[in-house]
């Protein structure tokens, strides 16, 4: 997700967003302890678009 798209959602709607994707990438590292997945990057780039949601959340919550 490109940060331009965080920007434009709404601070619950970003924290909604979060608690998902945190969701999604623990079942991702349960998956790939498993099995390994085809392409391991989609754990990296999972924990990237977290830690940018949680920026711009923390960025939007001080303008408030």
């Amino acid at each position: 997700m490109k940060a331009s798209e965080v920007r434009e959602m709404s601070i619950a709607d970003i924290k909604d967003r979060i608690e998902v994707e945190k969701a999604n990438l623990e079942t991702m590292k349960i998956n790939h302890a498993i099995s390994p997945l085809e392409d391991s990057s989609k754990i990296a780039k999972a924990r990237r678009d977290i830690a940018r949601m949680v920026t711009i959340l923390a960025e939007k919550e001080k303008q408030n």
